[in-house]
């Protein structure tokens, strides 16, 4: 089995669950550390002529992170293509079945249900926080309606004041975002690079979560950590 991922987190998904099954992945692909395959472009703008040239017996897309020009056209050159949709934590955890099957893995992984554990046992919300989400700037723009990052800081006792907005990836002012007086500002490492020096100083007075982007929006074998990592900054934050 020869594949190729466009999608980050699903290649460290394969990379576990499949051990050298991936010949081809995105630059962006950074997990595993150690992963040696030919680099295929951006997930926006792929190099098709090196994927096709690669000849995988599948490529593996995802609706949000890929383009369906490009994954047309990979198609059209005769490629098996499997496009996942995740909108919500559950629906994570049936689409890296789904894909680790079709990549040829007999046995379902040990660390997707070490996952599946993780997220089934949350301690109940004993009090809910609310919070904005920025994930760039420049213009300022947040977590809107139907998202999976969303979704997992719900489950987490956070509900984003933009989740009832009409775009997934709204454009809000900053001076908007400040006025909302939220509990909380998170702020992921991706796809915009927030860090102590960049994105809380927008916010005086209010706390701020620097958060790991693959915890947050990562859906494969980042799940199991995920609710631990990102509860305690969240509870730093909020100290």
């Amino acid at each position: 089995m020869r594949v190729v991922s466009l999608v980050p987190s699903l290649t460290e998904a394969i990379a576990r669950s499949a051990p050298g099954a991936l010949v081809g992945a995105t630059d962006w692909c950074t997990h595993p550390a150690d992963l040696d395959v030919t680099r295929i472009g951006g997930t926006k703008n792929p190099k098709l002529d090196r994927i096709v040239a690669l000849a995988p017996d599948l490529v593996i897309a995802n609706e949000e992170e890929n383009r369906e020009p490009d994954l047309a056209a990979l198609r059209e050159a005769g490629l098996e293509v499997l496009v996942t949709e995740v909108r919500d934590v559950p629906q994570a955890f049936r689409e890296l079945a789904r894909v680790v099957t079709a990549c040829g893995v007999p046995v379902r992984p040990r660390w997707l249900d070490e996952a599946e554990e993780a997220w089934s046992v949350l301690p109940a919300d004993e009090h809910r926080v609310t919070a904005v989400v920025p994930i760039w700037r420049r213009p300022w723009m947040v977590l809107g309606s139907d998202t999976f990052a969303g979704d997992v800081l719900s489950r987490l006792g956070v509900d984003h004041l933009y989740t009832g907005h009409g775009d997934r990836y709204p454009k809000v002012p900053l001076e908007e975002l400040r006025a909302a007086a939220p509990d909380v500002v998170v702020l992921p490492d991706e796809p915009y690079a927030f860090t102590p020096d960049d994105g809380p100083e927008a916010f005086p007075g209010l706390p701020c979560a620097l958060v790991s982007g693959r915890h947050l929006t990562w859906y494969g074998p980042s799940l199991a950590e995920a609710p631990r990592a990102l509860g305690e900054a969240l509870r730093a934050a909020l100290r």
